[in-house]
């Protein structure tokens, strides 16, 4: 039974992950209108009328633009904790109740053979959590809008196959960068966004003997590169004795496109 993901795209302007094994498939937000979710889909050759439900981390728009669309096109069940029900309400326009499923934090969800277990983050946000996949024995984990990675975080999602993590800025280019300072405070907070630096120092306390693959995931666009994030975060790992490319390997997401969908 195959075990598979696709980051269908990541950064400031939307969000959305896609995870299948065997008879189910799953959505993480949609942070794009219904028309780009579904040229999104169509890179990847999947059909999103046949999703099992599409899991809410948070109310942001980034997050949620597509739901509603998708919801009443598609007749696909939604899951999310009570406050960010309420949260997005007027975002997401009537749902129609039978569609609409609460999915508590630090709880799990069983879909046949996956588990999807929820976990709280550090986030401006009414009650942000993510999710945890577990199938047979494998672990994708997706990790991000968090301002710090706890200890209570690090140990529900330490040892994963695979990390989809956050690593939104360089703290010198938000700094010396054109956003005005209320909102470069937000950012830098508990309850903003992980730096390149930030996120390598919790990756070193979680990825383990299983860990294969890094994807460094919600790279703002102003504020960050691929390849500036990628340096950063690769030394700062092997500064702390972990050798990347040998270990496992850090891979880049893209704002517009899709992820090959790769088997755990």
């Amino acid at each position: 039974m195959s075990f598979s993901y696709s980051i269908l795209a990541s950064g400031s302007t939307g969000n959305a992950l896609f995870v299948e094994s065997g008879e189910h498939s799953f959505l993480v937000d949609a942070g794009f209108s219904g028309k780009q979710m579904e040229a999104l889909f169509g890179q990847i050759d999947r059909d999103i009328s046949k999703l099992s439900g599409i899991f809410v981390t948070h109310e942001h728009s980034d997050h949620i633009k597509g739901i509603g669309v998708l919801a009443r096109k598609y007749h696909l069940p939604i899951y999310a904790n009570e406050k960010t029900w309420r949260a997005m309400e007027n975002s997401v326009g009537t749902i129609p109740t039978e569609q609409k499923f609460i999915f508590n934090m630090e709880t799990v969800q069983s879909f046949g053979s996956t588990n999807i277990e929820s976990f709280g983050v550090s986030h401006d946000a009414a009650e942000p959590m993510f999710y945890v996949f577990h199938n047979e024995g494998k672990k994708i984990v997706l990790i991000t809008d968090t301002g710090y990675v706890s200890d209570r975080m690090k140990g529900i999602i330490a040892n994963a196959d695979v990390y989809i993590f956050e690593s939104n800025h360089d703290v010198q280019m938000l700094r010396m960068g054109r956003y005005p300072w209320n909102i470069k405070r937000r950012i830098l907070s508990d309850v903003g966004h992980v730096s390149n630096e930030d996120a390598a120092l919790a990756m070193s306390d979680v990825v383990g003997d299983r860990t294969k693959r890094v994807y460094l995931a919600h790279l703002s666009l102003d504020n960050n590169m691929k390849d500036l994030a990628k340096m950063a975060v690769t030394q700062t790992l092997q500064g702390r004795g972990l050798i990347v490319g040998e270990q496992f390997s850090i891979y880049d997401t893209d704002p517009k496109r899709p992820t090959n969908l790769t088997a755990v």
